[in-house]
């Protein structure tokens, strides 16, 4: 994620979201939509619309229906039913779930949080929404022990509303290392521990790969084996956040492969920033992930 750029879409207010079941679209969607390359169909991807900004969200839309991709990540609930038009989805929304450095990790925080979830949830619901995006907030000398407890505290007294709307709420894990520091939410066991205890199944983690591989690494092994906890994926290239081919370090047909055989059946959304040509960009992340 982008300090710039993301930070800016979530000051408006309005929060993001995270991985589930693809809904189907309706019929009079599926008959607009533009010929589709054939895709293998074990990876479901999108692509989060912060990052192409320069381009209108329809022009996104037809473009990655062309491409296979199934939905559009990170919009706004004005904007939510656009993919639709094109037999896509909004993979994630934006759903007033809390700021990325002022989150559930501090029980004044909490009242809001649920107030602005409660209002965007249900209509989440009804737009076919599947995902919501939530944060820990930065640590500001609270200890990551009792940051964890108030994320557990705030998060099951939304396990209702989630489970009832059929939505994921995914707390996301950024890097406090390079573009979020202090961030509590930093390493994979912390987000584990705090889906353990709260224990829904709507109520998940965003495993954003870019921020993990520079946190920790690891990435194949820990997917597999805490893949019950994860409901969203994000891609971007490490080092840079920039197109995902052999400038940066990371094996995304390998990664691809460990979240195909897991049965995963979520979102892997693309949020890098391209450099190069953007839709040349997109199509060649869509292929190297269609594994």
């Amino acid at each position: 994620m982008s300090v710039l750029n993301r930070r800016q879409v979530l000051q408006t207010g309005v929060a993001c979201a995270a991985g589930a079941l693809i809904p189907s679209a309706s019929a009079a969607a599926i008959a607009s939509k533009p010929d589709a390359t054939p895709r293998k169909g074990r990876i479901h991807q999108s692509v989060a619309r912060w990052c192409y900004q320069k381009i209108a969200l329809d022009d996104l839309c037809k473009a990655g229906a062309a491409m296979g991709l199934k939905g559009i990540d990170l919009l706004k609930a004005d904007e939510w039913e656009v993919p639709h038009r094109y037999g896509l989805v909004c993979s994630m929304g934006y759903a007033d779930g809390g700021e990325i450095g002022k989150g559930l990790n501090r029980i004044e925080n909490h009242d809001a949080i649920e107030a602005g979830l409660r209002k965007a949830v249900p209509l989440a619901a009804k737009a076919g929404v599947p995902n919501v995006i939530t944060f820990s907030g930065n640590r500001g000398g609270m200890s990551d022990d009792e940051g964890a407890k108030n994320t557990i505290v705030g998060l099951r007294k939304l396990r209702s509303l989630m489970e009832d709307n059929g939505v994921i709420l995914n707390l996301e894990l950024l890097n406090s290392k390079v573009d979020h520091h202090d961030y509590m939410c930093d390493h994979a066991a912390w987000g584990v521990r705090v889906m353990e205890e709260v224990n829904s199944p709507n109520i998940k983690l965003l495993y954003d790969i870019y921020h993990m591989q520079i946190m920790e690494g690891d990435l194949i092994a820990t997917i597999k084996k805490n893949i019950q906890w994860m409901g969203h994926f994000h891609t971007g290239g490490v080092p840079g956040r920039h197109e995902l081919d052999n400038t940066q370090e990371v094996n995304w047909a390998g990664v691809m492969e460990g979240i195909a055989s897991t049965g995963y059946k979520g979102y892997v959304a693309h949020e890098f920033i391209p450099v190069r040509d953007p839709l040349t960009s997109l199509r060649q992340a869509v292929d190297l992930c269609d594994v």
